[in-house]
């Protein structure tokens, strides 16, 4: 059997993290690379791979059955479509695109034309949510109140940027830069399926540019109102010396909390204990859930699709609440006021 074929849009960091994992995947392989920067495209050449200094000669290369778009987030819809005019079965990174018009119009292309669209929420399968969302449907905590899901730090989300293409641009509004759009996409995502069946009603949010950026968020506060009555808070906030805990919930029959982690380690963030609110109660370590889906297998499952065997790990069409929501955020913090949903979700759903 033929490996699936996958060119990849845009060699920075995480493009390149991408061809590690299709390379330790089962029949599939990175074969092709475009990207507009010469040290990036050397990078790819001394890796083994053919590269293209635009995307549309890559997409006219015959051989490629998909494409990962790993382009910075505005650029992912103008590529995303490309590859779909061009034949080819889609892989973008998260976030889809910049709002929920351009990704429902993905979602649909993708389907008229018969080709998988998958979008890279790898943390659907990190340790602490799945620790968090088995000890939620353990029913431990009675009727859920309050979710909080949090990142903190004193340092932009930008991180360890490819340098050798414009490594800022997570900071740049133009470029679809800001926490919501980088942490805040995977939170948000996280959050809403934890509070599955139970809808979004409202949305209020507060993105403030404060010591990193003032083109775009490096505060980013979300709350959510759910149908059932809970509510949901997403914060990344990278102006913070003191961060809070990564999680923290509420409910009738205790609380349980989550430590944070600068070095981002899901493991530590897993270490969830419960507090019963009776008097001199011990806390309980709630039990870390077995392992998810990891970045390779997640490549797998893609493969798989391409061939026709079952779905991809991450439908296009899963990802359209998140899209919603975000959305949500944006214009309620614009106009400074709570956004209702209901409309914007319920089609979805």
């Amino acid at each position: 059997m033929q490996d699936i074929q996958i060119g990849i849009v845009g060699f920075g960091r995480i493009g390149a993290e991408h061809a590690s994992w299709i390379s330790a995947a089962v029949g599939i392989r990175a074969a092709a690379v475009s990207d507009a920067t010469p040290a990036r495209r050397e990078l790819a050449l001394a890796r083994g791979l053919r590269t293209y200094p635009d995307v549309e000669s890559m997409l006219a290369d015959r051989s490629i059955d998909a494409v990962l778009i790993a382009t910075p987030t505005a650029m992912h819809f103008p590529h995303a479509m490309l590859a779909l005019e061009a034949g080819k079965h889609l892989m973008i990174e998260k976030p889809m695109a910049l709002d929920l018009e351009e990704s429902r119009h993905l979602v649909q292309e993708a389907h008229s034309r018969g080709k998988v669209l998958s979008v890279f929420h790898n943390r659907r399968w990190d340790i602490d949510y799945l620790t968090v969302q088995s000890a939620i449907a353990s029913g431990a905590f009675g009727k859920l109140i309050n979710v909080e899901s949090r990142l903190g730090q004193f340092a932009s989300c930008v991180g360890p940027a490819a340098q050798e293409y414009r490594p800022g641009w997570r900071n740049e509004a133009s470029f679809g830069g800001g926490g919501l759009y980088d942490w805040g996409s995977h939170f948000v995502d996280q959050l809403w399926r934890l509070l599955w069946p139970a809808r979004p009603v409202r949305v209020f949010a507060q993105l403030r540019g404060n010591v990193w950026t003032t083109d775009c968020d490096d505060f980013a506060r979300v709350l959510i109102d759910f149908d059932n009555n809970a509510v949901g808070l997403c914060e990344i906030n990278t102006t913070t010396a003191c961060p809070l805990p990564r999680w923290h919930l509420d409910g009738t029959l205790g609380s349980a909390s989550a430590p944070p982690s600068r070095e981002f380690d899901t493991g530590q963030w897993a270490t969830l204990q419960f507090i019963p609110p009776q008097e001199n109660s011990a806390p309980v370590m709630f039990p870390r859930a077995e392992p998810g889906l990891n970045e390779v297998q997640i490549w797998e499952r893609f493969a798989e699709a391409v061939r026709g065997d079952g779905l991809p790990a991450v439908t296009g069409q899963s990802v359209l609440p998140t899209m919603a929501l975000l959305d949500a955020a944006r214009q309620s913090s614009r106009h400074q006021e709570a956004c209702d949903v209901q409309g914007m979700v319920d089609w979805i759903y």
